[in-house]
């Protein structure tokens, strides 16, 4: 009697070229950076940029993965970077025989450890109160920092070298090219790692306790143990990112752990986009931008970034990243040239409006900082008399100017993009019909 077989069914899965394409585009970006950019402060930019990136994407897995909003996430980078630092004092003494390359797990892992202690009380509630508990538990670090000299430093933090351990294949890091590319590996592994806890089973339910958590407590999952998971994951990357600055700087202070630095983290992960997972990549670059360079061009740089944040959350709730997703939509469908010149008026007219209130705000800033040394400044390479009425009456005429074009431009362009999505959406229609 012939036995029959059942029919083997194959399934072929193709390649995502587009994702291979991403993820090779960004390494080759890490690798070239610092060809192009050669001097030593634009390869110092560029590793506080892959640093940033890494405690930017920790800190999303919180606030964008998981809806945690976090008002303390600078206690386990910061906490990080100090046992990182004594780790590399101890490895300069020669006291353990650890690899400088390490040293950023060590960071890690007390980061773990920190997320693992107060994770578990702060992951028990949700919301406001979770942010509460994460405000509190922030101030309490920051002042222990201060009662607890031995550990933290005191007011002068703990200093290192990094070129003190044995040399890891000839490397002693004491080139800032050579700390670039080692934060540059540590920057794509983790990038890579947290972008597959995303596609994880785990990460997908923690977008569904982010988006309903009743739900997925009538499955059978515990939400405060999915909360506190990802809590641990976060504070482990963010401890990475840690003992990097640690390397990096060679020195780590009480403001690691302050809440200054829990803010910027929150603050430029919103401004890049919290909602996808590439906008904490272009938030940290912002952040090392708005804090390394616009801090030395103006000392209102602080009011700047808050009225950019401000704009933000009125006009692109979604960051930058959701600006980014609208237009890629739009060159999918062909339809990216019809709006580009409306981009173009809109950016000419908010160029204006920038410079008029970008003077008005300097004269006011000198005024009160710099009125002692006279009331002439330098803005954009014309010369302004911050008590003179000539100066106040041109600012705001360029001001008003620019607001008035803007409204103009903003209008038509209005009429413009929803006669252009209408478009879209009817060829969606078309296309599903088919």
């Amino acid at each position: 009697m012939a036995s029959s077989s059942s029919p083997v069914a194959f399934r072929f899965k193709p390649y995502n070229v587009g994702r291979w394409l991403v993820w090779g585009l960004f390494a080759l970006v890490l690798v070239v950076s610092p060809l192009i950019w050669t001097s030593s402060f634009s390869q110092s930019m560029l590793t506080q940029m892959g640093i940033a990136i890494v405690a930017c994407l920790a800190y999303n897995l919180l606030l964008g993965q998981g809806g945690m909003l976090s008002f303390g996430h600078a206690v386990y980078s910061g906490l990080g970077s100090f046992l990182a630092i004594h780790t590399l004092n101890r490895v300069t003494t020669g006291d353990i025989a650890l690899p400088v390359v390490l040293i950023p797990l060590v960071g890690g892992l007390a980061g773990l450890f920190f997320a693992f202690l107060f994770g578990y009380v702060s992951t028990k509630k949700s919301g406001t109160t979770f942010a509460m508990i994460t405000l509190g538990l922030g101030e309490l670090v920051w002042s222990m920092s201060l009662m607890i000299p031995e550990f933290f430093g005191g007011e002068g933090g703990v200093s290192g070298n990094r070129t003190g351990g044995a040399p890891f294949f000839g490397l002693k890091f004491g080139p800032q090219i050579q700390v670039y590319y080692l934060v540059a590996v540590y920057c794509f592994i983790c990038t890579a790692a947290m972008f597959a806890f995303t596609r994880t089973p785990l990460g997908r339910i923690l977008n569904a306790v982010r988006d309903n958590p009743e739900r997925v407590e009538f499955v059978g999952y515990s939400t405060q143990i999915v909360r506190y998971i990802a809590f641990m994951i976060s504070g482990f990357f963010a401890g990475i990112a840690g003992g990097l600055g640690a390397i990096h700087f060679e020195i780590v202070t009480a403001e690691v752990v302050g809440a200054a630095r829990s803010g910027a983290y929150l603050l430029f992960v919103f401004l890049g986009g919290a909602t996808f997972f590439f906008g904490p990549i272009i938030g940290a670059i912002l952040m090392v931008l708005a804090l390394v360079l616009l801090s030395e061009l103006t000392q209102a740089w602080l009011l700047y970034l808050g009225l950019a944040f401000l704009f933000m959350v009125m006009y692109a709730p979604g960051g930058i990243a959701s600006l980014l997703m609208m237009n890629l939509r739009l060159a999918a469908f062909g339809k990216l040239r019809r709006v580009w010149t409306s981009y173009l008026a809109l950016g000419g007219c908010v160029l204006v409006i920038l410079v008029g209130a970008g003077a008005m705000i300097e004269m006011v800033y000198h005024l009160q900082l710099l009125g002692a040394t006279g009331s002439e400044l330098q803005f954009l390479g014309a010369t302004l008399d911050a008590r003179s009425l000539d100066s106040w009456f041109g600012a705001g005429l360029v001001l008003v100017t620019g607001a008035a074009l803007f409204e103009l431009v903003r209008r038509e362009f209005a009429l413009q993009w929803g006669e252009t999505q209408a478009e879209i959406e009817r060829e969606i229609k078309r296309r599903e019909s088919l």
